[in-house]
């Protein structure tokens, strides 16, 4: 059974680390001053968190720098990406920035569950099939 998610419907899981990150990143004067609106959402998703240890996260949850892999509900395609901070943001490598609104979905999602979001040519809903990598699971808690 899937679970039907959107950023105002679900709990976000996090680590503590990625939880820091963000919250400083939305601190800085340069993202508050390009990405305000972005940052409110995000702000939104982060007072709804339940925040764990990296060694407990649950290995189906999408985090920071996880490989997702992802089946479009509306063109019956998959599309792999890495969700990652804005400096690293590379659509054409897949790197989906976590201010994006495709990012802002992914994050915390879990496998199995579908998540919508507003995008450029509409609203798109993407299951969630495969966490390929995931930091925590693959003991790579320096990320």
């Amino acid at each position: 059974m899937t679970t039907r998610t959107t950023t105002s419907d679900r709990n976000l899981v996090i680590t503590e680390a990625d939880f820091d990150r963000l919250k400083a990143m939305m601190d800085s004067p340069v993202y508050r001053s390009i990405h305000a609106m972005r940052l409110a959402s995000l702000q939104e998703e982060l007072n709804r968190s339940k925040v764990f240890h990296a060694e407990k996260v649950p290995r189906n949850v999408v985090t920071m720098h996880s490989r997702v892999r992802v089946w479009d509900l509306g063109t019956e395609e998959s599309d792999t990406y890495t969700l990652v901070y804005p400096v690293d943001a590379d659509i054409e490598e897949g790197k989906v920035s976590v201010l994006a609104p495709l990012g802002l979905a992914l994050l915390g999602a879990r496998v199995g569950q579908v998540v919508e979001f507003d995008a450029p040519g509409g609203l798109r809903r993407l299951r969630i099939q495969k966490i390929l990598y995931q930091p925590e699971a693959a003991g790579d808690f320096h990320l």
